[in-house]
């Protein structure tokens, strides 16, 4: 049987990112698990910017709550940290809270791209103490809807 009380998403707000995070969250609703949804800030204190990193923050976190719905609140750990290596930074998180499963999006980079860009989920998968699924943006929608009750005349 298996069994997951804590799930992390990591999100940048891309498609993939955002097909990982309806994943993570039906995965969350069906084990009855904690749902920590984490977004990896640039470490903008160390460059030139011309922005306000706390408001910036403030605005991430706004950001991610709106992604969420009124039954996932309960349960859901809402978090923002800031490194200039978000893949160290996920799976520190995941092993300071004992994360059972890490849902991701990836966009499926390969060749030149990969090697030259790298890939964050990549990184995770290769350095997480625990499972990680990876969710690449969908090319057809998985999400059905739930099925009506049969009524005796469809019997």
């Amino acid at each position: 049987m298996i069994v997951l009380k804590k799930l992390l998403v990591a999100t940048d707000f891309g498609p993939a990112a955002n097909a990982a995070l309806t994943y993570g969250q039906a995965l969350a609703r069906t084990f009855d698990a904690e749902l920590h949804l984490l977004h990896v800030m640039e470490n903008s204190f160390l460059r030139a910017s011309p922005a306000d990193p706390h408001a910036h923050k403030a605005a991430v976190l706004r950001t991610l709550h709106e992604q969420l719905t009124a039954g996932d609140r309960p349960k859901t750990h809402v978090l923002v940290e800031t490194s200039d290596n978000p893949a160290d930074a996920i799976t520190e998180y995941a092993t300071a809270v004992n994360i059972d499963l890490i849902v991701m999006g990836t966009n499926g980079r390969s060749g030149v791209a990969q090697l030259l860009v790298g890939s964050v989920a990549e990184r995770v998968v290769r350095t997480a103490r625990c499972p990680v699924l990876t969710v690449k943006h969908p090319e057809h929608e998985f999400v059905v809807p739930d099925e009506a009750p049969q009524t005796t005349a469809q019997l």
